[in-house]
């Protein structure tokens, strides 16, 4: 068992490390209504109704490919329980502390792609991150959480998760983004107010750094991102050097960049699409006029949210806690944030080193 556990904070550790970017509101495609017979809940928990029969195979510890064909999918084990995560809740809790009632705080913990598809015959090898969320969410004091797992559940027969790489689809970042502006009670607007790009013959990090498995390396997919139309913005960035371990040693700005990269067909770092990574700290002025400016701290899973937050926040800031190397108080108070949201996945949120390193960020 020792083992195991091993192994599976060794991937943990390993994730951290790959490199990831006006008019009337109309409602959003979300319909939970109409989605039940998609996403079931018993007793609380999630049931698969996508693929509970599809074949599933380990080519290594704690790394699932499920299915075949055009639509195989490879992703991660999770094996947390609920009693963990303490040091990332007792991080969070001390920026409530710290920030008094000045600035609202929202935790948004997001799920690995193994929540929704892990068929039967996999249910074993991994166990149940909405309880764990949920969890951590109820050690949270004063801060609210977003109930993304809930918000995604709904959608899972649409491509919301990319299947050869270990990030979710930008698609599951939108309907994410919408339940925390829900929680934020600020605007969020339809995907018809967006123009839908596609890198295609993409293949990401599941093939490319952790299988290199012929049947995912046959299976292509595209990897659609939405740019938003209908709102102005202006996007600086501070860039930073990175040395040995992945260390910062200089950075470079502020400067004027696009917030959306290009990549070309078949690129396999097609994720960096938004802000071109993560070694960066990021900010989004836009045309959205309503004296909430929101602050990001965030893993490589919360480069893909800003982009639907323009027509929600005149200014976005986005830092990524493994590279930001100053006083986040200092930044706040600074910049004038009054909404700060934490969004991380669940394999680093459940990581003590996430939660030492948010910790940091406010001792500088």
């Amino acid at each position: 068992m020792r083992r195991k556990k091993t192994i599976i904070l060794t991937y943990i550790a390993m994730m951290a490390l790959v490199p990831s970017s006006l008019c009337a509101q109309e409602p959003t495609s979300g319909n939970n209504e109409a989605a039940t017979d998609t996403a079931t809940f018993v007793d609380g928990r999630y049931v698969n109704r996508v693929c509970p029969d599809a074949s599933f195979r380990q080519p290594k510890s704690g790394i699932f490919i499920i299915g075949s064909g055009p639509d195989i999918r490879v992703t991660s084990a999770f094996m947390g329980t609920p009693e963990g995560g303490t040091a990332y809740t007792d991080a969070v809790n001390e920026y409530r502390r710290r920030l008094g009632n000045n600035v609202r705080i929202y935790s948004m913990i997001l799920p690995i792609a193994s929540a929704y598809y892990t068929p039967d015959a996999g249910l074993q090898y991994t166990r149940d991150q909405k309880a764990t969320i949920d969890a951590m969410y109820n050690r949270m004091d004063g801060v609210t959480g977003v109930d993304a797992f809930t918000a995604l559940a709904w959608h899972v027969r649409e491509p919301i998760y990319l299947r050869t790489d270990h990030h979710w689809a930008p698609l599951g970042a939108y309907y994410a983004a919408e339940a925390f502006a829900k929680a934020a009670d600020v605007p969020f607007y339809h995907l018809s107010h967006y123009e839908e790009r596609a890198v295609h013959q993409f293949l990401g990090t599941m093939y490319t750094v952790y299988t290199k498995d012929p049947a995912v390396g046959r299976a292509p997919e595209d990897f659609v991102y939405y740019m938003p139309l209908d709102v102005e913005y202006s996007t600086t960035a501070i860039t930073y050097s990175l040395g040995k371990n992945r260390a910062v040693t200089g950075q470079n700005g502020p400067k004027e960049v696009n917030f959306f990269r290009e990549y070309k067909d078949g690129s396999h770092t097609a994720y960096c699409t938004f802000m071109g990574g993560d070694s960066n700290t990021t900010k989004v002025v836009t045309s959205t006029k309503n004296g909430r400016r929101l602050l990001i701290i965030k893993d490589s899973y919360g480069n893909a949210l800003p982009g639907y937050l323009f027509y929600s926040f005149e200014e976005i800031h986005v830092i990524d806690f493994r590279y930001f190397p100053g006083n986040v108080v200092k930044y706040i108070n600074s910049n004038g944030i009054t909404d700060l949201l934490f969004a991380h996945c669940i394999s680093l949120a459940y990581s003590a080193k996430t939660g030492q390193g948010i910790q940091r960020m406010l001792n500088r």
